[in-house]
């Protein structure tokens, strides 16, 4: 009896490792959630804590902000191909497959739509709104992408989401949603991620 579980466990694995991209790390999402947690204690303190006390134009500030992003954004990248890579190489198996090729498809979609969006926005000055874009859009893609790799993903973009459409409804406190969204809830992923699949093996 035990021996036919076993087959049965073995074979889903194979399934899982033909369908599903299972070398996204852990630590990933938490480092990803340190870089946001910076990147925003930067903006906060530097910029919108209170503006006056700076010499910037409305469109300096943007830039910086702009900028600002963009590293948090790029640092994450890193992060997330460098751990994703250091454990397929630890469970031998391809960073990148017919999997990956899917999973990054469906996700640049809505990252690249919702990159545009954001980007109008923040031309017409709607900083507030360009907050709220991010994180819905970025839920979106997150939901889009869950079907190919961990189910935790899902449950992830569900909440960025939500707290999209909260910083829509009280756009003043938009920069606290963001941090929530792309720091906390990230690390709090990523702990969960790494404790559910990589620190038991």
């Amino acid at each position: 009896m035990n021996t036919h579980i076993d087959d049965i466990k073995h074979i889903r694995e194979m399934m899982d490792r033909s369908s599903k991209f299972l070398s996204l790390s852990g630590l990933s999402g938490i480092m990803a959630g340190v870089t946001a947690i910076a990147g925003a204690a930067f903006a906060y303190f530097y910029l919108l804590r209170d503006p006056s006390l700076t010499d910037y134009s409305i469109w300096q500030e943007m830039l910086i902000l702009l900028a600002d992003a963009l590293v948090v954004l790029l640092l994450s990248i890193s992060f997330a191909v460098y751990f994703s890579w250091r454990k397929a190489k630890k469970n031998n198996q391809p960073l990148f497959n017919k999997v990956t090729k899917r999973l990054l498809y469906n996700m640049a979609i809505p990252l690249l739509a919702g990159g545009i969006f954001c980007l109008v926005l923040l031309l017409q000055g709607e900083l507030r709104m360009v907050i709220a874009g991010t994180l819905l859009f970025y839920g979106i893609s997150l939901v889009s992408v869950s079907k190919f790799t961990f189910e935790e993903v899902h449950y992830l973009g569900l909440i960025e989401i939500g707290l999209g459409i909260t910083a829509v409804i009280f756009q003043r406190q938009g920069l606290l949603f963001w941090t929530l969204g792309f720091g906390v809830c990230h690390i709090l992923y990523g702990f969960i991620l790494y404790k559910r699949y990589e620190l038991k093996k």
